[in-house]
């Protein structure tokens, strides 16, 4: 089986049009960007209104069930996803309606929907855009504005300590007696 090379770069843009190198594992993409690399997927390109044009826009990239058309096994990076539209209303919850024998109301129309390009790679860090994003403790504290982007990265990061973690002066089977703190004694 052949494994999936992914491009080294610092935006899904670069990584569709001028990738610094492929690779298939982080060790391999660190090599090729001589610094760091984290594994991203982002969107790119226009929103399509059906999937049948982003298919054509982007034939030979993509696995086309139309014509047989598939990208070979190492350059399968791309992938075709649905999104809400931008300008589309979002869908609301509605309130039970017990009205005319029915609980429910009629379901809302469906927003609209469009096909945008999702590009995976190994993604450079730059000072727009690091590849670490600042502890959600931290953000908060600063009392600045996040971007959208930013906060999906730090919902995304995984729980980090603010500082490390202190040992632990007793073990789990003992105890400080309440008359006498400054002693530990074993707890049966």
């Amino acid at each position: 089986m052949t494994a999936i090379l992914y491009p080294v770069a610092t935006n899904a843009e670069l990584a569709l049009a001028r990738p610094l190198g492929r690779a298939a594992r982080e060790s391999e993409a660190r090599r090729a960007a001589d610094e760091a690399v984290a594994f991203a997927t982002d969107l790119t390109g226009p929103a399509f209104a059906t999937r049948e044009a982003a298919l054509d826009a982007y034939a030979g990239r993509l696995e086309d069930e139309r014509t047989g058309a598939a990208p070979e096994p190492q350059d399968r990076y791309c992938t075709l996803v649905e999104r809400i539209a931008e300008d589309a209303a979002r869908p609301r919850a509605v309130e039970p309606a017990y009205a005319d024998g029915r609980r429910w109301p009629e379901p809302p129309k469906p927003p609209r929907t469009v096909w945008r390009l999702a590009v995976s790679y190994w993604r450079i860090g730059t000072p727009d855009r690091p590849l670490e994003a600042p502890q959600a403790r931290d953000a908060r504290k600063a009392g600045r504005d996040l971007d959208p982007e930013t906060l999906r990265a730090i919902a995304r990061a995984p729980l980090r300590p603010t500082r490390p973690q202190r040992a632990l002066d007793i073990g789990l089977f003992e105890t400080r007696p309440p008359e006498a703190p400054h002693i530990v004694m074993p707890d049966e």
